[in-house]
């Protein structure tokens, strides 16, 4: 019997000491829960922040820097005799790229004064006062040509407000007078066919020499190809001896009066964002510096890239469970034009935009504009 009350005592601490050492299992798990719960709160306040950003300051890293790029082409075929310019190169409107073999059009010229020559022979007035002004007439045409041309950019510069009021005024008086010199150079044309005769200036065979004489005037012009406004020249790959004709490209040519920032934003991001709101950008170019600018534009549409056959849309393939939100793109403008361009920034390079949606006087935007000053330091490294 005393054997029996000897276990039992025994058993009874194997058992207390059993559970001494279970005991502490539930005090683990604790900290677990706590960390759980710190964990889905940071999580749903991202959410929260996901979303407020979204309708009141977008963000996006997927920006990019854009402008007035041309594929220059020559107006008439030929074989390249010289090239004025090299890659990279700044130039100035009007300054010759490239030139074409001009023998062949010199040739053509020289036989269109011969024929004008012989339609009006049997007049009393003179032949070379007629070639004469009509050489005038086409160098004024050419002149009026790039004077267009020139003016249409700057003034669409001036309406996106790149460039200032001044240097519009100064492209229509430059239109205008190209204009007037076109006209001074057709009255003297006028007043050397008036010398024919009212039978004269009627002829037929007079007026399509005439018109062949300017037609070839004008071939032999076109054998140098100029610039159609300040800009620079880039990846060029044109070479003496190599042929080049109309609608070929020859040359990428950069318009360095114009340049912008096209930003894509997700759909859902568009809902507040309108034109003249307020923008910050980060140029992966200039990092740890900061711009001003504002919201250009909004596309209308993209190109989603949906098949068709048989004259039907097709459905697009389903390759994702969750489509994600198609983006469009944001055309923005630095505040000062190209006043405040970066030298450095090149198209194509890499811009960080966000987008004052609700304007910069609210928690949202400075915690947006901190972070983005954050980034700007951050884009040293990567």
């Amino acid at each position: 019997m005393a054997r029996q009350h000897d276990v039992q005592p025994l058993e009874a601490e194997q058992t207390i000491a059993t559970t001494e050492q279970e005991a502490p299992a539930p005090a683990r798990a604790g900290p677990a829960k706590k960390l759980a719960g710190i964990l889905l709160g940071v999580l749903v306040l991202l959410m929260i922040w996901y979303v407020v950003t979204d309708r009141m300051a977008p963000y996006t890293p997927r920006g990019a820097v854009a402008g007035y790029v041309a594929q220059l082409t020559p107006r008439v075929a030929g074989q390249v005799t010289q090239v004025h310019v090299q890659d990279g190169d700044i130039v100035e409107a009007g300054t010759p790229l490239f030139q074409l073999d001009a023998r062949p059009f010199e040739l053509a010229v020289r036989q269109a004064e011969a024929s004008l020559a012989q339609a009006i022979q049997a007049t009393d007035a003179s032949a070379a006062g007629i070639v004469a002004s009509q050489a005038a007439v086409t160098q004024a045409r050419a002149s009026l040509e790039n004077a267009r041309s020139s003016s249409s950019r700057t003034l669409e510069l001036v309406r996106r407000g790149v460039m200032s009021e001044m240097q519009g005024d100064d492209a229509r008086a430059e239109l205008r007078t190209a204009q007037a010199e076109l006209e001074r150079a057709q009255a003297d044309l006028e007043s050397a066919m008036l010398a024919l005769g009212e039978s004269g200036m009627e002829n037929p065979d007079i007026r399509a020499a005439q018109v062949g004489l300017e037609q070839a005037q004008l071939d032999l012009e076109f054998t140098t190809v100029t610039a159609p406004t300040r800009g620079a020249i880039t990846n060029m790959q044109l070479a003496i001896g190599q042929y080049v004709s109309p609608g070929t490209p020859a040359m990428t040519f950069f318009d360095a009066r114009g340049a912008w920032i096209t930003a894509d934003l997700r759909e859902n991001q568009l809902g507040n964002v309108e034109p003249g709101d307020q923008v910050q950008i980060l140029f992966d170019a200039v990092p740890g510096k900061l711009f001003k600018g504002r919201v250009k534009s909004i596309a209308w549409g993209i190109d989603p890239g949906r098949p068709s056959a048989g004259g039907l849309m097709q459905n697009q393939p389903e390759s994702e469970w969750f489509e994600p939100a198609r983006r469009m793109p944001v055309q923005v403008e630095l505040e000062n034009g190209l006043k405040d361009w970066p030298h450095s920034v090149r198209a194509g390079g890499k811009v960080n935009v966000v987008v004052y949606a609700s304007g910069t006087s609210n928690p949202v935007a400075w915690l947006s504009s901190l972070l983005l000053h954050i980034r700007a330091y951050l884009s040293y490294l990567y």
